[in-house]
């Protein structure tokens, strides 16, 4: 008891002293005051996970199509938003691709990324949607290991980089990864619009390659400016090579057994994908459209026999 006592009081001053080399800017911006309301969100987000199926076992799923066509084009938006203040604010900053260390400055430019990072930030956080659609519409064997750590982690750590490294190479991850989210909500988006547009959507796979290619650029960027001695701090760099990894092991797995494992049949009756972790958009299954208007045909067909 006394030992963990000792960490504890510890962990504390280690918090507390963290908090003098905190970025002062974002200091009193949304959520950024303390780490409790990032927290409380994700512990709620936890909470639902597991109290929603429960509420959901003997009720109807929800539709929430026109719901999700909004939501979807709605992070479209968004996504495009970041990624063009962070390539904008850092071309007028004259930022490098290979290193850049981060500036505490109130400069325009400065702030400017900064803000754009803190968007990224809250854009994970309404991420926590996309888990909510699925078990509203009752979709629960798609809230995977995979993307449940995706979406929980990724908030979590985005307050950590926003609090202490909101700038400098903290633009490039986040650049990317938002352009990428233009491509993977937009196809969410016209996924859900149903079988019409599905046909059109032959590209879901090469949504999960970008994504772990985008991983393996994260850990090759990271590993270059660590060997170069770029300024940066390194256990930024560090963490986020570790955390790709643990990105490119898990939709590694997931690439394998969604498109190599799985007979080519499989993969022609379930067209949309979500957030490159599952066969479905948002809880949206082509599979089951299909199933359900081979069931109205049959019944056409027997009501003209009789």
């Amino acid at each position: 008891m006394e030992a963990l006592t000792h960490f504890m009081n510890d962990t504390v001053e280690f918090y507390r002293w963290s908090l003098t080399i905190a970025d002062k800017r974002v200091e009193k911006w949304p959520m950024m005051s303390s780490p409790a309301p990032t927290l409380a969100i994700s512990c709620l987000y936890l909470l639902f996970l597991w109290a929603g199926p429960k509420y959901m076992q003997n009720r109807e799923p929800f539709q929430l199509r026109k719901t999700l066509i909004v939501y979807n084009f709605s992070m479209v938006i968004l996504n495009f938003y970041i990624a063009k203040e962070l390539l904008l604010g850092a071309r007028a900053a004259g930022y490098s691709y290979l290193c850049q260390p981060v500036s505490y400055s109130n400069d325009v430019n400065e702030v400017r990324i900064a803000s754009a990072l803190w968007w990224y930030y809250i854009s994970k956080g309404v991420e926590y949607l996309d888990t909510v659609f699925f078990i509203l519409r009752k979709k629960i064997n798609q809230v995977s290991f995979l993307h449940v750590y995706h979406h929980c982690t990724m908030f979590i750590l985005w307050w950590i980089g926003i609090k202490w490294v909101p700038g400098g190479q903290s633009f490039f991850g986040a650049g990317i990864n938002s352009s990428i989210h233009v491509l993977m909500y937009g196809y969410y988006g016209l996924a859900a619009f149903g079988p019409k547009i599905q046909k059109f959507l032959w590209w879901k796979k090469y949504l999960t390659i970008i994504q772990m290619i985008q991983f393996h650029v994260t850990i090759g960027h990271a590993g270059h400016s660590l060997y170069t001695g770029c300024p940066f701090p390194a256990w930024m760099q560090w963490a986020l090579i570790g955390y790709a990894v643990t990105f490119i092991i898990l939709f590694g797995n997931f690439y394998y057994q969604t498109y190599r494992r799985t007979p080519r049949s499989a993969h022609k009756a379930a067209k949309p994908v979500t957030n490159g972790v599952s066969m479905t958009t948002n809880g949206y299954n082509k599979l089951q459209e299909v199933e359900e208007n081979g069931q109205k045909q049959q019944k056409k067909e027997r009501a003209k026999r009789e």
